[in-house]
Formats: structure tokens, C-alpha cells, sequence
């Protein structure tokens, strides 16, 4: 991959077989296309999200399926588009910036909720605020798959996603000790 600043109008209309009018015909130009990407690419991850959440499952369950997302992502040897574009912040066209930052702001809306109810119904347990354990979990999950990546290693993000969340669960209630029978 040679990220965003390092493909041109003619690299894509090559990869769809397409001449790069045609494309122009769509995208007036490459801000356009980028952003059109990052906003299909977070309509999609959102549709996800809403499908976990509907799910009828605990804290838990949701944030593992939150995890697996990712891990799917690697399975298929990508990343997150997103967190790498998030390297190319500074250099990205104003809509593509403001559209990076709304797909992390919707993840941590998402996991915010997730994590709130959670701890609600004593599920989990954490310090600090749920946005501030959101971002950093997004922040984890990101950062071991860029990690993962030169190892070619799945199971290597797993082990961190499992070790993220394995945190923030409750610990099971102690059972007082059964008294001495006479």
C-alpha cells in the first residue's frame, strides 16, 4: 500500500478497468473519492455495529464482537482504512480529515453506550470515564493491528483484543464460605 497521497486518478481507473474520465465523471477529484471511500467504508462499520448491538447479549459478548470486526479486517490481510489514514492525517484533504475523525467518533459513541450499560449492570469494571476507556480501546485494537501486521500473525491482535477486554469484566461475585456442618 502506498496510502492515500501515494496513488493516482490513473492507478485506480487501472485497477477497475476504467478510463480515468470516467471516474472524473463521478469524483471531481481525488478528495472527493477518498472521502466518498471513508464514508462508505464508515456506513458499513456502522451497520455492523448496529447489528451487535441488537443482539440480545451482555457487554461482553458485544465488545468481543466489536474485537472480531478487526480481526476480520487482518484475516483478510487489511486494515482498518480509517486507522490508516489516521498516519496520513495531516496531509489528508479537509473532507477526508473530517470524515476520519467522525468514523473514530461514531466508534467511540458505540463503545461509550456498550461500555456505560455494561458497567451499569455490573458487568464490568473500569477506572475513569466510558469514553476515555473507549478510546482507549479503539486505540489498542488499532495499534495491534498495525502491530500484528509484519508478523502476519492473527492470533497475535486476538491475543491483545482477548487481553483488552478480559480487563474491564467483573470479577465473578465471591461465594461466602459454606459454614461447618454440626
Amino acid at each position: 500500500m502506498r496510502g492515500f497521497n501515494g496513488f493516482s486518478y490513473a492507478d485506480v481507473a487501472g485497477e477497475l478497468d476504467i478510463t480515468t474520465a470516467s471516474l472524473h465523471y463521478h469524483y471531481r477529484g481525488k478528495a472527493e473519492l477518498g472521502k466518498a471511500l471513508i464514508d462508505r467504508y464508515g456506513e458499513r462499520f456502522a451497520e455492523a455495529l448496529d447489528a451487535i448491538y441488537a443482539r440480545p447479549a451482555g457487554a461482553l459478548p458485544k465488545l468481543r464482537a466489536y474485537a472480531d470486526l478487526y480481526a476480520g479486517v487482518m484475516d483478510e490481510e487489511r486494515m482498518c482504512l480509517c486507522g490508516m489514514l489516521a498516519a496520513e492525517y495531516r496531509t489528508l484533504p479537509e473532507p477526508m480529515q473530517d470524515a476520519v475523525v467522525t468514523f473514530f467518533d461514531a466508534n467511540e459513541a458505540w463503545l461509550d453506550r456498550v461500555l456505560r450499560e455494561g458497567r451499569k449492570r455490573g458487568e464490568l469494571t473500569f477506572s475513569g470515564s466510558p469514553r476515555e476507556v473507549a478510546r482507549a480501546l479503539i486505540s489498542a485494537l488499532e495499534g495491534a493491528l498495525l502491530t500484528s501486521r509484519p508478523y502476519a500473525d492473527p492470533d497475535r491482535f486476538r491475543a491483545t483484543a482477548r487481553e483488552m477486554i478480559k480487563r474491564l469484566a467483573s470479577p465473578a461475585p465471591r461465594r461466602a464460605p459454606a459454614a461447618p456442618r454440626r
